[in-house]
Formats: structure tokens, sequence, C-alpha cells
């Protein structure tokens, strides 16, 4: 170790698979005392110049200083990363052991990633040049778009920056044609901080609804605890008033000057959310997800950065939003799968939610009808605070179950005769009808009648699902596709069927059996534009009878006021699974999609079809409700050691090669038994290839590693991964370890 009293040396994260830090020596123009941790630094990586963020400024190197590179000069004055984020991410790198540049670089925006970006002080505008303002309009007939948003601009008599062209609707090729023309021009203009805080009663902007008693005490409870950290668990059956609670909780916040941060599972819940967040408070609210283009993103990240919105309104990746005054933290929906990242860097927003709400000090309200038996096991354990409401609001009641067993009854596409007349019922007299099946496309097997061939998928261990209506055929695993084949490529047969039935064959039925109702399909496929499911909400909103159907994106918290009957489709897969998550997924599926019916005056009714209607987790969920068949399921884990009741990690590995994986895996095993071998506090079980073998062209393996303790586990994970690193011959070969996955297999 290099020690000089005079030395100092650049710690810097840089986005790379290494999972180490990296020592720069300090360019010749660099001010040190000036160099604060969390800032953004050009360096030379290689043979390429990356962004990194600096850790800290250090004394002391492992690395002899002649052979450590110059930083090619800091690119921020102020820290990009904040010390609570810094913190964070810091701590999720080790915990998910995963690289620290890695998970610093998802922290930021992508545009902060480029070195040449604006400085956070600074803000894009775009002017009317004085060619612009004394050009002839009317000569610009043959460019009318042009024309107009040129008018348009020379009427403001303003820059104007990215939100208001969004505002005015003023963007594509013409706006930057009038660009190139010189007629307007991008100039940077000195960001200005503008201030919501005001007087208490102008943050409102309409009438509060009465609360419940169980709302009151939730909402009491937790503004009695504002200033400080707990963690609560708001367990509310569906339309018990949970998102009313986290209204009147962030009201308090807001009175205080403070911001809030609040977490959805899913891009389609986002427009209700802002919607009825919107309608309540008269404050700025930005919105953070993926179908954001990334200056949208960044003008909503520096927007809550600067403390310029109050609201912060986000899906998973939000949780790495800096707030300049953090007040509250709320996570809808907080069982829902999509808070874990399943690729790349594995985290789990909702655990970092309640890690950054500790180190905040501010409460974090986890919120759910169907909580995770991990989120139901810690309030069990007192280590969060439950919060129960057990009614709905105001004239709504819970829905009548109905099971209908459909073993040797005729099915018409999935429908029974019951199931017929009872949607014919509903939609007879005005209400909407609500139809989940859980399987896009047409069909999910198209087979030859003649020889029995089946379009399988050639880069996966799956089959090719028909989509129909775009007459493809289609990989939901790896995004392959092909058009329907006119004849079988085995026999030449013109005999292909599709087997089985998703999304498009049972609305196609639907139009078939309710010719004179509109049938409205929700899923992937059809959502796809941006503004598809405000577009479908605001339909829906009119109250006009109408049959909705769709998958898994209808269970996501929606709020159909006109839905009357909740028709479940096909749920029996879940009851015989592999994966041992697989019946507790069922069960919040089955319950969530249930709440939507009945949600308002009109009493709601949910009929489930299946082979099985006396199977008792079926019976268990219908009629004794969901916190049963959470502490039966919890009795089992216990007994059989699984989570919560103990920790799990995967080691995933794919190749190319069809041998390579389980054969680097077994190389891992050799490792991690050695470095247990005094203290066998941790079992190893593996490596086994994984149920979908081959997925993209590659072939996959596992390794499961699980433990009583956490901390062991922490632990032995630390130095198997430095091991790994150090392995030869590993070419050809990609490894991940998933640290608290959700799916084992």
């Amino acid at each position: 170790m290099a020690m000089n009293p005079d030395a100092r040396f650049l710690r810097v994260a840089i986005p790379s698979p290494l999972r180490r830090e990296f020592d720069y020596l300090p360019g010749t123009e660099e001010d040190l005392a000036n160099l604060k941790p969390g800032i953004r630094m050009l360096v030379p990586f290689g043979n390429r110049r990356l962004v990194g963020i600096l850790l800290k400024v250090v004394d002391s190197t492992d690395v002899e200083p002649k052979k450590l590179k110059q930083s090619i000069r800091s690119l921020d004055t102020e820290p990009v990363i904040t010390p609570g984020i810094m913190k964070m991410c810091r701590w999720a790198s080790a915990y998910y052991q995963h690289p620290v540049g890695d998970v610093l670089t998802h922290a930021m925006p992508a545009l902060l990633r480029n070195p040449d970006k604006l400085p956070l002080q600074a803000v894009h505008m775009l002017t009317v040049t004085p060619a612009g303002k004394n050009s002839d309009l009317s000569g610009m007939k043959k460019s009318p778009k042009q024309r107009e948003i040129l008018s348009q601009l020379i009427q403001v008599s303003q820059p104007v920056d990215t939100d208001e062209l969004k505002r005015l609707n003023i963007k594509g090729p013409p706006l930057k044609a009038l660009v190139a023309k010189g007629l307007l021009q991008w100039t940077a203009v000195e960001r200005k901080r503008t201030s919501w805080q005001r007087h208490s009663s102008d943050l409102v902007n309409e009438s509060p609804h009465t609360l419940t008693s169980e709302q009151a005490a939730a909402v009491n409870t937790i503004a009695a605890s504002i200033e400080s950290h707990t963690c609560y668990l708001l367990d509310g059956i569906t339309g018990s008033g949970k998102t009313e609670v986290y209204l009147r909780v962030i009201e308090t916040v807001l009175m205080q000057g403070r911001q809030a941060l609040i977490l959805v599972p899913e891009i389609g819940l986002t427009p209700q959310t802002v919607s009825r967040f919107q309608r309540r408070f008269n404050v700025p609210l930005v919105v953070l997800h993926s179908a954001l283009n990334d200056q949208e993103r960044l003008n909503a990240w520096v927007a809550a950065r600067e403390g310029e919105a109050a609201i912060i309104i986000g899906t998973r990746s939000a949780v790495f939003t800096p707030l300049r005054n953090p007040g509250v933290i709320v996570v809808d929906e907080e069982h829902d799968a999509s808070y874990k990242q399943q690729e790349g860097f594995r985290y789990s927003a909702r655990d970092l939610s309640v890690m950054r709400g500790r180190e905040e000090s501010i409460p974090v309200i986890l919120g759910s009808a169907t909580p995770s038996l991990e989120t139901i096991h810690n309030a069990d354990r007192k280590r969060y605070h439950e919060l129960r409401l057990t009614q709905r609001t105001g004239s709504a009641s819970t829905p009548d179950f109905k099971l209908v067993d459909i073993k040797s009854r005729h099915l018409d596409c999935g429908f029974s005769e019951p199931l017929i007349r009872m949607v014919r019922d509903h939609l007879d007299q005005g209400n909407q009808v609500l139809v989940f099946l859980n399987r896009r496309g047409f069909a999910p097997t198209l087979i030859c009648h003649h020889c029995g061939w089946i379009a399988n998928c050639t880069r996966c261990d799956a089959r090719l699902t028909v989509h129909k209506l775009s007459n493809s055929l289609r990989c939901h695993h790896c995004s392959a596709y092909s058009g329907i084949p006119a004849q079988c490529p085995a026999c030449n047969s013109p005999q292909l069927m599709p087997l089985g039935i998703g999304t498009e064959r049972t609305e196609s039925a639907l139009n078939r059996l309710f010719p004179e109702h509109r049938v409205i399909r929700i899923d992937r496929d059809t959502t796809r534009r941006k503004s598809a499911m405000s577009d479908i909400i605001s339909e829906l909103d009119k109250g006009n009878p109408c049959i909705l159907v769709g998958t898994q994106m209808l269970a996501k918290g929606h709020h159909f006021p006109n839905v009357t009957l909740v028709a479940i489709m096909d749920i029996d897969a879940g009851l015989f699974s592999a994966d041992f998550r697989a019946i507790e997924k069922m069960a919040q599926l089955i319950l969530q999609v249930s709440g939507r019916s009945g949600r308002a005056e009109k009493p709601g009714q949910v009929v489930i079809q299946t082979h099985f209607a006396d199977h008792p987790l079926l019976t268990t969920i219908i009629n004794k409700g969901y916190r049963a068949f959470a502490q039966h399921t919890l009795n089992e884990r216990r007994e059989t050691r699984l989570p919560p009741f103990s920790f799990l990690a995967v080691i995933r590995a794919q190749s190319t090669d069809k041998t390579r994986p389980a054969e680097f895996l077994q190389r891992v095993k050799h490792i991690a038994s050695s470095l247990i071998a005094i203290d066998r506090r941790v079992e190893i079980f593996g490596p086994i290839p994984s149920i979908m073998e081959k997925r993209a062209g590659k072939f996959r393996a596992q390794l499961l590693l699980q433990s009583s303790h956490r901390r062991h586990l922490g632990v032995l994970l630390t130095e198997l991964t430095g091991a790994i690193e150090q392995l030869n011959n590993t070419s050809g070969v990609r490894w991940s370890i998933d640290v608290d996955p959700l799916d084992i297999f």
C-alpha cells in the first residue's frame, strides 16, 4: 500500500462488471478541496473514457502510484448522487452482490451518463432567433406545421422549456426543421428553483372524503410519528380506502414543506394514480417510469432533487430518486413481483424503500390487500407496525364468490354455460364485466392435426404463441416471431390447429357471444402506445356496459366503479406448480382481480371456473380470506424451512454451450463447499438445469444456496464472488447472483 502524507488519490466507482473500486490520480487542474463524494468524474478506463462516480478522496492506495492513470476532469460542482442515495447504493451493492459502479450508474438518469450533458444548474430553453422573428410566415405555405409552430412561439414571446413544449404539443420533425433552418435555437440558461411551499389552505384542491374509523386510526397513527422512521403495513381489503390514507398522510407531510415519494408496480397504474393526486393537491407533481424519454426522466429527476416537485410518483427505479426534503415513502401494492428487478442489478424496490426510510428517518407505508408472506412475517415479529382496514368504504360491499366446477362441462372457447348466463345478466343490467385470463395471444400452441408437429421456439424450450390478429407466431420469452405457416413444415398438411385459449381468442369469442356490447382487451399487446391505458380508463369511466378482457395488468389496483362481475377463467395451473411461491401468487392474483368488482354502490360478484372446486386452498381463500390462507401457508413454510424462515440466493450461469453452465457451477460449488467446510450454516443444492434450460439461444443452470441466517449467507457470498472472479477458463459463460430470488427455477 502506497503511503505518502502529501499524496491524494481519487477512489471512483466505474460502471463495470468488476466488483471493485478504482483509484486515479487527480487531474492537474483539479482542486481537491472542491471534489465532493457523489460528483461525476470523466476518467480513462482501458481504451475508453467513462463517467464514474467519486466515492472519496483518499491518502493511500493498494496500487503503485506510477501505475495509476490520471482522471480527465470532474463534471459537477455539487454531488449528483446525494449522501443518502450514496449510502443506500453502497448497501445495495454489498447486499445484492452487484458492482457498486453499476449500482450508482443505475441510480442516475441516462443523460447524466453522458459527459457532455448540461450541468444540473442549467436547462435547455427554446428561443426564436432574430431570423425567425423576421421571417415571412405567409411564405411558408408548403410547410404548414412549421408555420404553425413558429407562429405559436412568436406569440409566446419568451424562451420555453421542454415541459412547456409538451404542453403546447410542439414536437417532431417540424420542430427539428425550424432549428436546422436557424429560425429556432436551443440555449442553456441557469435553472431557477421554484418553490411550491405556501399557506396550507392552498395545498388541497378538493374536500377530502370522510374517513372511516379504521382509516382515521391509521392516519392518526402514522401522522403521530411523521418525524421519525417506522415501517407501516397498511393491510386493507380491496376497496377499503388505502389511497385515502396515503393522501391524508401526504397532506400532513406537504404542510411541513416536505416531499412524498409514491411507488407503484406498473406504468399502467400511473395514469389513475396521477389523476387522483392531481385532483387532491395543488402542488407540482412529477412521474418517473420507463415510458418517458431520457429528457423527460432527467427533468423529473432534477425537479425532485431540487425540491421543485412536491410529489414524485414512479415505478421500481424511482426508489433511487433524490429528494431535497423527504417526508414519506409509500409503496403501493407492496406484494407485487414487479418491484423485484429480474435482470442485471437484481434489487427489490420495496426492501430498498424500507432501508431508505430508516436512513432518512421518515415513515414508510407498505400498502396491500394481499401482503407478501415476508411482509406479514415482519409484521408478526413487530418489525413493521400493522394497520388493518377490514371494511370497504361508503356503501360498497365485498363481492360474493362462486366456484363453477367445469369438469365434464361443455366449454365454448373456455366459457361454461353458467358463466355465459351470468355475463349476460350483468350486461343487461347496464353493468360492466371483467374477464381475467393470464395468457396473451390467441392460443398458446399451434399443432398439426395430421402428424402432431408443434410450433416450438428454436431459441427457447418453449412453444410459440399464436397471435392471430398479426398473423404471427411469437415467443413470449425471447421475443422471436415469424408468420403463421400455411401448411405443416413436417408433413405439408394444411390442418394446423391452435390449441388453448389466450386473450385474443377470448376477445373473439366474447364478440361472437355478445355482439351488441363492446369488448375491450387489456394486455401488453394493446397498451404499448403511450396513452393507451389512459384512453381505456377514460372509456370505462363513461359507464357504458362493456366487457373487459385481460391479463394480470387488470389486477394491479385499478378502480373500475362500474364493474360488477369478475370472471376468472383459469387458475388451476397455480395449484400444482413446482414453484413454492406459486400458491401465494395465485391467492394474491385471485383476490386482487376479485377486488375490481363491486367497488361502488352496486354489489359485486366473482366467478371462478376450475376443475378443482373442492381444493382446500381455494376454499380457504374464498371462505376464510387471505389472512387465514397466509397463516396456513406460513406454517407450511416454517415446517419446510422455506422463506421467510430461511434465506436464499441463486447463482445462475448461461452459455451457448450446453455443458458449460453446469461445469462452471460445479467449480463454484467446490469453492463454496471449501469456504463453509468448518461452519455448515449454509447449504448448497445443485447445480441443476433451469426449468426452461434453453432461453434466447443460451443454456442455463443454477446453484441454490440456503441459510437460516441472512448474515451467514451474505458473508459466504462476498467471499465467493471474489473467488469466482479469479477463476480461469470461464470465457463463454455469463454468471449472476440473485439474492432473495422470487423465482428459484
